[in-house]
C-alpha cells in the first residue's frame, strides 16, 4: 500500500502551493527553490495522471482536480499538525479564538481566574470581530472557540453551552423620559443596530409581537454591540443588546430599560472543539472555569 502512495514531500509542496498558488512563496515557506517545487508538483501530476495547475504565464490557478486534491490535503496535513502537537519539546499555550465584544465584557476576567487556578496551563486568546460567529479547525490556527450559535458546529466538533442570548432595548437615561414606552413611542424614536444585517432588532420585535407596529429597516448600523452602546450612552437612540453582556453599564446605570420584556433568540454562546482533540485536559479545565463564571443578568422580564 505505502509504495502506491505519492511522496509526502511532493504532497507538502503541493498543498502549500495551493493555499497562495505560487511556487515562489511556497518555496520560501518550506525553504526549498521554486524549481525544487515545480518539479514535485511535475512529480504528482504524472503519477495522477491529471493537471494539477493551470498555467498562464507567471499566473497559477488550480484546476478542478487540484482544488479537490488541495482541500483533503489541508484537512489531513491539520490533523498531523495537532497529532504531533502534544510531543515537540516545551510547553505550548492552549489557542482560544472567541468575539470581541464577548472577550473585553466577560471572557478577559474569566481567563484571569483560569490563570490564577491553573498557573501551569497558558491561554493564548485571539479576540476577533465576527459577523457571523465562526472558526474552522482543520484551516485556522486554535485549539478551541467560543462562538454564538443554535449548537449544532458540525459532526466532529464538541461543544459546551456557556450561556444562552437574550436580547433586551437599552438607552440612555436622559432618553428614557417620564411617560411609558410602548410600540408607539419606540417607532418614532431614533433604532440603533449593533450588526448591518439588523437581526437584533427584528428579533427582538418578533418576539414581543411589535414586528409589523416598529419599522426596523431605518436607524443607525454598527459592527458590534459596543459600538452601538456608545451611540445609546451619547443619547443617539435605543440600541439592543445582549442582557448578560450589558449588565454593567444598566448597573452603572449608564443605561436603562425602555422596556423589561428580554427574548430569547434560540442562540448561546458556546465553547467548542474538535471531536478527539489532544488537548482535551486543559480544555475541559477551561470550560469548566467558564461554567463556574457564567454571566448573570439583571432581573428583566422574559417574554
Amino acid at each position: 500500500m505505502a509504495d502506491r502512495l505519492p511522496p509526502l514531500y511532493a504532497l507538502r509542496a503541493f498543498e502549500v502551493a495551493a493555499r497562495s498558488c505560487s511556487f515562489t512563496r511556497a518555496g520560501e515557506e518550506l525553504a526549498l527553490t521554486q524549481s525544487a517545487i515545480s518539479r514535485h508538483i511535475r512529480t504528482l501530476e504524472a503519477q495522477f495522471d491529471c493537471k494539477l495547475f493551470e498555467r498562464n504565464g507567471p499566473r497559477l490557478r488550480l484546476t478542478d482536480a487540484g482544488r479537490q486534491l488541495a482541500g483533503q490535503l489541508g484537512a489531513g496535513f491539520s490533523l498531523i499538525e495537532q497529532a504531533c502537537q502534544p510531543f515537540r519539546a516545551g510547553p505550548r499555550q492552549l489557542r482560544l479564538k472567541a468575539p470581541s465584544t464577548l472577550t473585553l465584557r466577560w471572557l478577559l476576567g474569566c481567563l484571569a481566574q483560569f490563570k490564577a487556578e491553573h498557573p501551569e496551563r497558558a491561554i493564548q486568546l485571539s479576540s476577533v470581530w465576527m459577523d457571523l460567529d465562526s472558526v474552522d479547525f482543520a484551516s485556522e490556527p486554535y485549539d478551541c472557540a467560543i462562538l454564538l450559535g443554535n449548537g449544532y458546529f458540525g459532526s466532529q466538533v464538541q461543544s459546551c453551552k456557556l450561556f444562552d442570548e437574550w436580547l433586551i432595548p437599552i438607552c440612555a437615561p436622559a432618553l428614557l423620559g417620564d411617560q411609558p414606552w410602548d410600540a408607539q413611542r419606540l417607532a418614532q424614536a431614533a433604532l440603533i443596530h449593533p450588526s448591518s444585517d439588523r437581526r437584533d432588532w427584528q428579533r427582538w420585535l418578533r418576539g414581543t409581537g411589535m414586528l409589523g407596529q416598529v419599522p426596523f429597516d431605518r436607524g443607525m448600523l454598527f459592527d458590534t454591540l459596543d459600538q452601538g452602546m456608545a451611540a445609546a450612552i451619547a443619547g443617539h437612540g435605543v440600541t439592543i443588546g445582549d442582557a448578560a453582556l450589558v449588565s454593567a453599564e444598566l448597573q452603572a446605570q449608564r443605561l436603562v430599560l425602555p422596556f423589561t420584556q428580554a427574548v430569547p433568540t434560540g442562540d448561546g454562546y458556546y465553547l467548542v472543539w474538535p471531536a478527539g482533540s489532544a488537548w482535551q485536559a486543559p480544555i475541559e479545565a477551561l470550560r469548566s472555569c467558564l461554567l463556574q463564571r457564567r454571566p448573570v443578568p439583571m432581573a428583566v422580564c422574559s417574554t
